[in-house]
Order: structure tokens, then C-alpha cells, then sequence
């Protein structure tokens, strides 16, 4: 006896992330449609036609939010399958991505929102997101926190030219935690291609002008920068 077919569904959902008045935050929407309409959730969206997932990761974000996704580093989470995850059709399987960009614009909600906001990760995660939306902020989160230890995706909360200051507070928010000045100084400058410096200084404010410093040619830490203990959850 055949088993009957189970129609799968494919979407994309995004957990864009920047650093705004030294928070780490996350752009939520608010659902304009249902199911679980007026509540918020994270962008994202059904895979059309002959797109791929990227493809349909970059089209939500834009139609969704006003914001393009060539500006973003972008990187899976997951795949997420849970039978019940989605009530609308049998089965929706959904593959998460986090996208990382820095100064973020106010975003601009879409046709498939009421509204779109940034949300502090902290407030989010108290909130109840739509779906099983709560699991994937979290499993993006950790991806972030995770990824700062191996991969040079720091600099992508940075602007094009950054001081050590400025790339130190980007670990110190993701991570929760307050870093050594001159060890962190000593641990970014001496790892081989995260940093090339630019050869201008910034005024600060306060004491003297801070070097200038661009994303460098390397995409993972050597040595590896590992997050001390008491990090936030």
C-alpha cells in the first residue's frame, strides 16, 4: 500500500542583525497577514518560480524591509522542519539565514507588514515571535556569538574604516562581556590579515586621535579570539 504524498513547502527567514545605540538588535516585522497576523516574526518568505533559497532570502529582505541584501553578510543558521512549525500547508521547511550589516537604516515595512522595527535582541527574546521563530533568533544569536571566535565577521558590524575601540565594543555587545583594552589591541593587530590599517586617525574627543583600520583579506582568526566565560545567554 502507497503512502500518500505530503506537499513540502519551501520559505526563507531572516535574522538581520546590527549594533544600534550599543545594543546588539534584530529586525522584527509585524505580521499583516494570517496566520498569527499582528504579531511580530522575523522577515522572510516563500520560495517562488526558478529562485533558489539566496534568492528568496535577498527578494523578502528587500520587499519586506527596503533593505538590499548585496550590503549584508549573509550565512545560513538552519534548516528548520518540525511538522507543525507552520499551519498553513502540510509541511513548510524553512532555511534560516543571519544577516550582519552595520548603521542599519530605519526599515521600511512591506507589502507582507503592518510595520518593521529594531528590537534589541534582549526585548526580543522576551517577547513570543510568530511561528517558531524564538528558536531561530536564538540559534542566530549563538551563530554570531560563536562565529566572533573564528571568522573575521566583526568587521561586518563595522563601517568601512573603524578604530579598535569601535571593534572592541562590537565583541563586547554580541558577547555581553567587557574586554581587556591593550590584550584585545595586542590579540586584533597581531592576527594575520583581520586588519589592514588605513594610515589616517580620527579625532575621539578625548586624548589622541584613534588609528583608522579596514576589514582585512583574511576570513578566519588566526589565532582564534575565544569568548571569555560569563558571555550573555
Amino acid at each position: 500500500m502507497s503512502r500518500p504524498r505530503t506537499t513540502v513547502t519551501l520559505t526563507a527567514d531572516l535574522v538581520i542583525v546590527t549594533i544600534r545605540a550599543g545594543h546588539l538588535c534584530v529586525l522584527l516585522v509585524e505580521r499583516g497577514n494570517e496566520p498569527f497576523a499582528g504579531q511580530p516574526a522575523l522577515p522572510g518568505g516563500f520560495l517562488r518560480g526558478r529562485e533558489d533559497l539566496n534568492e528568496t532570502a535577498a527578494r523578502e529582505l528587500a520587499e519586506e524591509t527596503g533593505l538590499a541584501a548585496e550590503s549584508l553578510y549573509l550565512q545560513q543558521v538552519g534548516v528548520y522542519s518540525a511538522p507543525d512549525r507552520d499551519p498553513r500547508t502540510p509541511r513548510v521547511i524553512t532555511c534560516a539565514y543571519l544577516a550582519i550589516a552595520p548603521n542599519l537604516p530605519s526599515p521600511e515595512a512591506g507589502s507582507d507588514a503592518h510595520a518593521a522595527s529594531w528590537l534589541p535582541v534582549a526585548d526580543a527574546r522576551r517577547l513570543t515571535l510568530a511561528f517558531d521563530h524564538d528558536q531561530i533568533l536564538a540559534d542566530a544569536v549563538e551563530l554570531a556569538r560563536d562565529q566572533l571566535q573564528f571568522r573575521t565577521v566583526a568587521t561586518a558590524f563595522c563601517p568601512r574604516d573603524f578604530t579598535i575601540a569601535e571593534l572592541r565594543e562590537v565583541y563586547e555587545v554580541v558577547w555581553g562581556v567587557k574586554l581587556d583594552k591593550p590584550n584585545f589591541h595586542r590579540k586584533v593587530t597581531d592576527s594575520t590579515g583581520f586588519l589592514v590599517p588605513t594610515g589616517r586617525k580620527r579625532s575621539t574627543g578625548n586624548g589622541r586621535p584613534a588609528a583608522l583600520y579596514r576589514a582585512g583579506p583574511a576570513s578566519t582568526l588566526a589565532p582564534p579570539m575565544m569568548r571569555p566565560p560569563g558571555f550573555a545567554l
